[in-house]
């Protein structure tokens, strides 16, 4: 069975929890904080590996996980980072997002990476939270949860030409004539029941090649899930040209060659009209027989007079097979090459924020209910300790700093109330909010605080909040 669609869950690292230590040391009676910070989550990557041909291993592993950060340790000592997870995937995988729709990548290259999901920040250890009027500060912060998603895969597979046609019209044997791939043939319908990939070189012309795919046969009524041709023909949208092949005998059945051409053009229509609007050369097949050389004239002179290039030919025996090759290189030379879906998005391992990120929205759901929606003031949400006194305390500043305590306030917010935020309830207790109003006070920043500035991830230093 080929497997061309897989459903995968993928979980990044949560951030190791920051440390609340201070340094003890003979003849230091007071040492400061020195709690370290937690390290990074690992980030989950997709990664290109041109080996693979096919999605089978997500039928064995749906769920993948990358390492958690480690926590930090005292005497400033950083916690390790979690180790990247990368899931390799063959060429031409479109990644989208199972929940929204929305495409996240389109990998074709070799070696190509795409960031699917990204690992949780470290916690700060408590060594960053002293200040002139709070110089032993006892909480820290949590690891950020890394982020978590379920996509869904699609591989559409990368050729240059795709064959077309009714069951039985003789595009595997025309596929394994001109290259060295070996489909099976036989003498009934649907004996293609996966797509086949086939390299041709081109006489004549050095180096000259181009990548020809051979799709199961489509019948009337495939674009609505008749027969097998539905499920393979996402995999004709990549291809620059299409070789519509027809059975000149017109079959055992005596069909018209040309009701066979406009059935076949209408299923693609009806799926796409992309696809419908893609070049054609059309081969007329089985020229050895008697019945296709009868109807050759009527058909070479009437598709002709629609714009297409006819060519005779016999796949079984070679007849016409050559001039077809080097027609079709030919009119691939003046074929641009197909846009990416989506681009795939490379990464770095320094985090950025935007500004829209930092707002927020606060919104009434019920007379004693309010939510509260933003990265920003989520993250923070997620990395702070309730059931450390002193860290609700700082949570409550940043919200009277930030602007939100006093909306909440506009919004009709009471003691009591429940505000949910990046999914959990919080009891509002606005004492402390309203009451700080000490002017800000400012040190310096360490290094890691000035790169978390740099990249908009600092939420308001606490130097510039203020003690009681």
């Amino acid at each position: 069975m080929f497997y061309d669609q897989a459903k995968i869950y993928v979980k990044a690292g949560n951030g190791g929890d920051g440390a609340v230590s201070f340094h003890r040391e003979k003849y230091v009676p007071r040492g400061g904080p020195d709690g370290g910070d937690g390290g990074r989550g690992g980030n989950v990557y997709l990664r290109v590996d041109p080996s693979l041909n096919t999605l089978l291993p997500f039928s064995y592993q749906q769920q993948f996980r990358a390492e958690n950060g480690h926590p930090g340790q005292g005497d400033n000592k950083s916690g390790r980072d979690g180790a990247d997870l990368y899931i390799d995937v063959p060429p031409g995988t479109v990644v989208i997002d199972e929940a929204t729709g929305e495409v996240l990548g389109d990998l074709v290259e070799p070696g190509e990476v795409l960031l699917v999901a990204r690992g949780g920040l470290g916690g700060r250890g408590n060594q960053h939270f002293a200040t002139p009027s709070r110089q032993t500060p006892r909480f820290a912060e949590k690891g950020e949860p890394g982020e978590e998603r379920w996509l869904r895969l699609e591989l559409k597979l990368l050729a240059d030409v795709g064959l077309v046609g009714l069951p039985n019209a003789g595009k595997s044997t025309l596929l394994a004539t001109v290259s060295a791939a070996r489909p099976k043939i036989a003498d009934y319908p649907f004996t293609t029941l996966e797509p086949m990939l086939g390299v041709v070189s081109v006489p004549g012309r050095e180096g000259g090649s181009f990548v020809l795919a051979d799709l199961p046969g489509l019948i009337a009524g495939a674009s609505r899930g008749a027969g097998l041709g539905h499920e393979f023909l996402r995999h004709v949208e990549r291809t620059r040209l299409l070789i519509h092949v027809l059975d000149g005998s017109g079959g055992l059945e005596g069909r018209d060659p040309l009701d066979d051409f406009h059935t076949i053009n209408a299923e693609l229509a009806a799926y796409s009209a992309a696809l419908a609007g893609k070049p054609q050369i059309v081969a007329v097949n089985k020229m050895d027989l008697p019945e296709a050389q009868a109807n050759w004239p009527r058909l070479a002179e009437m598709l002709r007079a629609l714009g297409y290039e006819v060519y005779p030919i016999s796949a079984a025996t070679g007849q016409g097979v050559g001039e077809l090759v080097l027609a079709t290189w030919e009119r691939l030379q003046r074929i641009p090459k197909p846009e990416r879906i989506a681009p795939p998005v490379r990464t770095h391992r320094l985090y950025t924020l935007d500004r829209s990120q930092e707002r927020w929205e606060a919104v009434r759901v019920a007379p004693h209910r309010f939510v509260l929606r933003g990265p920003k003031i989520e993250r923070l949400t997620l990395m702070t300790d309730f059931s450390n006194p002193e860290a609700a305390e700082r949570y409550q500043r940043l919200l009277a700093r930030w602007g939100i305590s006093r909306r909440l306030t506009a919004l009709g917010i009471q003691p009591g109330d429940i505000v949910e935020v990046a999914g959990r309830e919080l009891v509002w207790e606005p004492e402390l909010a309203e009451s700080e109003r000490t002017p800000p006070r400012r040190r310096r920043l360490t290094k890691r605080e000035r790169l978390l500035k740099r990249a908009g991830l600092l939420e308001e230093p606490e130097e510039e909040l203020g003690e009681q």
